[in-house]
C-alpha cells in the first residue's frame, strides 16, 4: 500500500515518513510537548544531519551519544528537549536492533491481532499507552495494517470518521479539525478541573 503522510506539513519530510517506517517511529516518539510539524519534521532534520538519505537503527543505535545529542541540538534542534530526546532515539534504535534485527517495519509486519500490536508498541521504549494507541490508528488508518480487533486495541483513536490525534490528519483540513478537537479537549478538562476546586 503506497502511504502518503501529512504530519510534517512540509513535502520532503512527509515523503520520508511516508516510505520509513522508522522515520514514522521516531516522529512519533518526538511528538510531545512541541507542535506536531515539529516533532515530525524531525526525522528528516537527523537523517541530513547524519549525511544519509534514510534513517539507519543500526547507525543510530551505534552512534556516540554525546555526539547524537550535539547532532540534535544543532540549530534550529530538533527538539525542544533535545538533549533527553536524543537519548530516547538511541533506546528506542537499540530496542529495534535487538528485538527486530533493526527492521521497524518488523513491529507490526506479523503481528497476530490488534491486542499483540498494541503490546509490541507499547514494549517500545519512549511509546506509553497513548502514544502507542495513536500509532496503532496510524497504522490502521494511513499504512493499511489492519489485524484483527485493531480499531478496539487502539481505543478511541481508532474510531472511524473521527479527528482526535495524527492518525486522522491527512492534510490541512483534517489537521485543522484535530487541534480544535484539542482545544476542546483541554479545555473541557480545564474546566473540569476548575469546578472540581469549587
Amino acid at each position: 500500500m503506497a502511504v502518503s503522510l501529512h504530519l510534517a506539513q512540509q513535502p520532503d519530510a512527509d515523503a520520508l515518513l511516508s516510505r520509513s517506517p522508522l522515520a514514522a517511529l521516531v516522529g512519533m516518539l518526538l511528538d510531545q510537548q512541541v507542535p506536531m510539524e515539529w516533532a515530525f519534521t524531525g526525522p528528516l532534520t537527523i537523517v541530513q544531519r547524519l549525511g544519509g538519505s534514510d534513517l539507519d537503527a543500526r547507525e543510530i543505535a551505534g552512534y556516540d551519544p554525546e555526539a547524537f545529542a550535539a547532532l540534535l541540538a544543532a540549530k534550529p534542534a530538533v527538539h525542544r528537549y533535545p538533549g533527553s530526546m536524543a537519548k530516547r532515539v538511541q533506546q528506542l534504535c537499540q530496542y529495534l536492533v535487538e528485538h527486530y534485527d533493526g527492521d521497524a517495519a518488523a513491529v507490526w509486519r506479523d503481528a497476530a491481532d490488534g491486542k499483540e500490536l498494541l503490546a509490541r508498541l507499547t514494549a517500545l521504549p519512549g511509546f506509553g499507552a497513548q502514544k502507542s494507541q495513536i500509532f496503532l490508528a496510524l497504522l490502521g488508518k494511513q499504512f493499511g495494517v489492519r489485524p484483527a480487533g485493531w480499531r478496539a486495541a487502539a481505543g478511541p483513536y481508532g474510531e472511524e470518521g473521527c479527528h482526535r490525534s495524527v492518525a486522522d490528519i491527512t492534510g490541512p483540513e483534517s489537521l485543522s479539525q484535530v487541534r480544535a478537537y484539542k482545544q476542546q479537549a483541554k479545555a473541557a478538562a480545564k474546566a473540569a478541573k476548575a469546578a472540581k476546586k469549587a
